[in-house]
């Protein structure tokens, strides 16, 4: 800098501002507040699942990760008058504790089909709504073979018809109480879903263990609703099965080599609905 520009600036008063430097402890509180403020994003307001199973299957296929909305569906709270919230509508696909389950803190993912008040029965399939057969283009419908093992799909796509046959299935599926509770709620032919409750099922109807095995999905255990997939990978059927840590590292290393060429880049973002 020369004499001509010293004096300009202390003429002007403008003398050029030093650097800052950020100390290491403002450094670490800076990391630290963004740590917690992805946290508490991730924990409620968003949080990420992977779909283990196919029984959304074309909606949701095996191997998807899924982005869940945490806030739209959860009960409002009075520290948050600001954060929108909606009931659950016919068709929302959602994301809920298993009621009564086997595993604790099992998630499943299915679509709500029956609220409060509404009268469901299935005939070859097809759901009917309060007496109105359903379009769901989404949903697998049920091809019929003579196979007399397969008998059991009568009680699954004509319900609640066959309440021996579902009792059947409901114990297998480890709901003994359901098969119990079950007739209660039969009206005519129907099943009435009852207050604070949703009926689930899943749209692969044919491979989907939904409310038809293990009753209906209480309003309190409902966590979110799914958005859009930010990964997908292509996952095989029993991976979900595979529980020791040598089969998990293994698949862990399968998906470090292929994570290219197994990669469903074409879902990537895919909105769900």
């Amino acid at each position: 800098m020369n004499s001509t520009q010293v004096e300009l600036e202390a003429a002007t008063g403008t003398a050029q501002p030093e650097e800052q430097h950020e100390t290491a402890l403002e450094s670490l509180a800076s990391i630290c507040t963004v740590l917690a403020i992805g946290l508490f994003v991730m924990t409620f307001v968003f949080q990420n699942f992977e779909i283990p199973s196919g029984s959304m299957v074309k909606t949701l296929l095996i191997g998807d990760h899924v982005l869940v909305d945490r806030i739209a569906l959860a009960p409002p709270s009075k520290w948050a008058p600001f954060t929108f919230y909606r009931d659950v509508h016919h068709g929302d696909i959602i994301v809920f504790l298993k009621p009564n389950p086997e595993t604790p803190n099992l998630f499943l993912v299915k679509r709500a089909i029956g609220l409060p008040g509404d009268h469901l029965h299935l005939r070859n399939g097809v759901v009917y709504l309060n007496g109105v057969a359903q379009n769901e283009p989404y949903a697998g419908m049920p091809v019929y073979d003579d196979n007399p093992q397969h008998a059991f799909q009568h009680s699954r796509d004509d319900f609640p018809a066959d309440i021996a046959g579902i009792a059947e299935v409901a114990t297998a599926n480890h709901a003994a109480q359901w098969a119990v509770d079950l007739p209660n709620h039969i009206i005519d032919g129907d099943i009435v879903v009852p207050p604070g409750m949703v009926w689930a099922m899943g749209d692969n109807r044919t491979e989907s263990a939904d409310s038809r095995y293990w009753g209906f999905v209480p309003r309190e255990n409902i966590v979110g609703r799914p958005m859009f997939v930010y990964w997908s990978f292509e996952t095989p059927a029993d991976q979900m099965n595979k529980q020791s840590i040598g089969e998990r590292i293994g698949f862990v290393g399968h998906i470090l080599i292929h994570i290219f060429d197994e990669t469903r880049w074409n879902r990537t973002l895919h909105v769900i609905k």
